[in-house]
């Protein structure tokens, strides 16, 4: 299946960014707590899908939450605590870049956790969403799928790349020679946590622009009638000639240098 263009993509976003601001007006006026989960291999493109859901959303309504590894008194907690304070209050978006889906994935294939304590999380993990949906929120969880060929490319585009050579850790290069672990390590997890509470949603990440269009028509699709008028408001006239900055200290500082072509 030939690749979308950047033009047709964003052509194909537009819609559906309209929806997304209108489902935000609907969780602000409704109190709706919504919690979206971003779950793949490297590369499989977290971080555009999350722009794609909430580049548009307010940032104090839709904010993302992307935890680093547990600091040493977070290692002492339940598993789970450090991320229930990054749930979702009344009428906010909480996109998780990555979550507590770390333990059965990277840390158990690189060694960060042991098999009782994988097991313990597959156990638990049901039980703590069930919780979390009882109490009211909107959980969905989603899994970025994207074959090897497509990740080795992403990869040396990172490595190669000063603008995405951040993306790249010496752990995402240990991960390269693991893939069939982690393949493993998911089917565990999907076959631990997958079930009608908190069901999890495959998603094609092959072709990264469909795919994003993909994941937010479902998210769209599974929330309920968000349709909520905006409230009326109305422009008055200025009453004045628009008026030209002024500043009586200092001044801007020169221009950036840019040539216009005709």
């Amino acid at each position: 299946m030939e690749k979308l263009k950047r033009k047709q993509y964003e052509e194909l976003l537009e819609p559906l960014e309209e929806e997304l601001v209108a489902m935000a007006r609907w969780a602000r006026t409704t109190g709706a707590r919504i919690c979206v989960i971003f779950e793949g291999r490297d590369t499989a493109g977290k971080g555009g899908a999350i722009r794609a859901v909430g580049g548009r959303l307010n940032p104090r309504q839709c904010r993302t939450a992307a935890l680093s590894k547990p600091s040493e008194d977070e290692q002492t907690q339940w598993y789970f605590q450090r991320y229930v304070k990054h749930l979702p209050h009344a009428g906010e978006i909480v996109l998780f870049d990555r979550s507590w889906y770390n333990r059965a994935g990277v840390e158990k294939v690189m060694g960060f956790a042991d098999d009782a304590q994988v097991e313990a999380f597959l156990k638990q993990a049901p039980l703590f969403e069930k919780q979390l949906v009882d109490d009211g929120i909107l959980l969905f969880k989603y899994w970025l799928t994207t074959d090897q060929e497509n990740q080795e490319e992403r990869l040396k585009e990172r490595l190669e790349d000063p603008l995405k050579r951040w993306k790249l850790s010496p752990i995402d290069l240990a991960a390269r020679g693991k893939y069939d672990a982690y393949t493993a390590a998911r089917e565990a997890m999907l076959q631990a946590t997958h079930n009608e509470w908190a069901p999890w949603t495959l998603v094609d990440f092959n072709d990264q622009k469909r795919g994003r269009l993909t994941l937010v028509r479902d998210l769209l699709n599974r929330l309920p009638d968000t349709h909520i008028d905006p409230p009326p408001l109305e422009f008055p006239e200025l009453g004045r000639a628009p008026q030209r900055e002024s500043y009586s200290v200092l001044e801007p500082i020169a221009d950036y240098p840019v040539d216009i072509e005709d």
